[in-house]
Order: structure tokens, then C-alpha cells, then sequence
């Protein structure tokens, strides 16, 4: 399998980077992990075919995340001419944000059929969905309320398990979810500056020994932890990456 960061960046844009989209596919699997508001613009500069992705999954319902999903939308009505099945998951109210997104950015576009089978799938933390070939997990993040719309997510598909933290402080079910994983997508939004809602590195390093994931790889870095990365001993994300599982 290979997933590419099609976006790695913060709400902010801090180094210049897309919000945060991952690209994965396999022989049988296509899909992407959120879709952030410059997802469409970073989607089409790395030429990515829009009309083979089979799913979208969404860790929450904040703009640098979830806010590229009206463009996919309208690209795939009326650009790309998308026919295939779509899936859409996330948090509960995934029904009730994609009307609100849709009619925040096109005002109406939600009340237009699409020409192509469209399923919005709410998932509840802990319990493991099908997801087409895809063995889908959320686990309840911290970016919010507590219990509130926010995931972690394990993802099983041919033969390989991808985990990714979302946007969240530490909370055990981070580790839940990436235990043993061949992939482990983590915030590190600051190097060891602890600031509610967010994860940083020096905790993260702290519970890494009882992971175990096989590979460990940061991603959505503030501006201050992306002038650190030279002395980093892990791996960070960029624009474009590309990662083979």
C-alpha cells in the first residue's frame, strides 16, 4: 500500500503547507483520511484521480480538516463526472455538518442530488466498521468537549494497519488506537509545550515504548515546532510525501 500526504499543514498554514488530507491506495483500496479546506488545489497539483476514491474518512468537523469536502463534492458533480459510489464517514452529526459545510460554501448545493450513490455513515467510537476493503476503527480523541465529535482512527486493509491521531491532546485511546500499527500518524503540534487540545512530542515520546507502532511519522506542526525539525530523530511529514506500507 502507499499513502501520500497530500496536505501535513495546521489550520494556519504554518509553513506553507495544505491542510491536512492522506491519500491511500492498494490494490483494492482508495481512499482518503480528512479533507481539509486546500485539499481540492493540492489534490489536483499531485494528479490524483479524484473519481477512484472510494471513501473519505473524517476525524472532525474543523475547517482544515473537513472544510474541502464541498469542493470534492461539486468537482465530482459537474468536473470530473464522478459515477462511482462514494462513502463518507466521521463522528456523530456527520449528516447534520455536511449540510452546514455545503451550504456555508454553496449556498443550496445541498439539496442537489448527486449522479452518483452517495452514503454518509456516522461511526461511534470503539466499534469497527466495514468499510468496502477497509477494517475502520475510531477511537475517541480529545479536541473538544470531552466525548465530543473528535477521532483517532486504526484503519486495517490488506494486510496493513495505518493509524492516525487526529487533533488531540494525549488520552490513552491514542495508544489503543496505534498500537502495533505499521503506520503511526501523530500530531505534534509543538516539541514540548503542553497546550489543551493538542498533542505534543515530549508526550507523545513518553507512551511510544507501549505502542509499538512499526513506523512513527509527525505531522500537523505549528510554525515553532517546524524550525526544530532538523533536530528531530523521527520522521515528519511534507506536502507530497510519499510513504510505502
Amino acid at each position: 500500500m502507499r499513502l501520500q500526504f497530500v496536505g501535513c499543514g495546521d489550520a494556519f498554514g504554518s509553513g506553507g503547507r495544505f491542510n491536512t488530507c492522506f491519500h491511500v491506495q492498494g490494490d483494492k483500496s482508495n481512499f482518503l483520511i480528512d479533507c481539509g479546506a486546500s485539499s481540492m488545489i493540492a489534490l489536483k497539483r499531485l494528479g490524483i484521480a479524484r473519481n477512484g476514491i472510494q471513501a473519505i474518512l473524517f476525524t472532525h468537523f474543523h475547517a482544515d480538516h473537513f472544510g474541502g469536502l464541498p469542493f470534492f463534492m461539486l468537482d465530482a458533480q459537474f468536473f470530473s463526472k464522478r459515477t462511482e459510489p462514494l462513502t463518507i464517514t466521521g463522528p456523530r452529526g456527520l449528516k447534520d455538518w455536511f449540510v452546514r459545510v455545503m451550504e456555508t460554501a454553496f449556498p443550496g448545493s445541498s439539496a442537489t442530488k448527486p449522479k452518483f450513490e452517495l452514503t454518509l455513515k456516522e461511526l461511534a467510537p470503539g466499534e469497527t466498521a466495514e468499510i468496502g476493503p477497509l477494517r475502520v476503527t475510531p477511537f475517541q480523541a480529545h479536541h473538544g468537549n470531552p466525548g465530543g465529535p473528535f477521532f483517532a482512527y486504526r484503519v486495517e486493509a490488506e494486510g496493513r494497519t495505518i493509524s492516525y491521531t487526529g487533533d488531540s491532546q494525549w488520552t490513552d485511546a491514542l495508544a489503543d488506537a496505534a498500537r502495533d500499527a505499521d503506520l503511526f500518524i501523530a500530531e505534534a503540534y509543538f516539541r514540548d509545550k503542553q497546550v489543551p487540545l493538542h498533542l505534543d512530542l515530549k508526550t507523545l515520546e513518553e507512551h511510544l515504548p507501549a505502542i509499538g507502532a512499526k513506523r512513527l511519522i509527525l505531522t500537523h506542526m505549528s510554525d515553532d515546532m517546524l524550525g526544530q525539525r532538523d533536530e528531530l530523530t523521527y520522521e515528519s511529514a511534507e506536502d507530497g510525501m510519499v510513504v510505502e506500507i
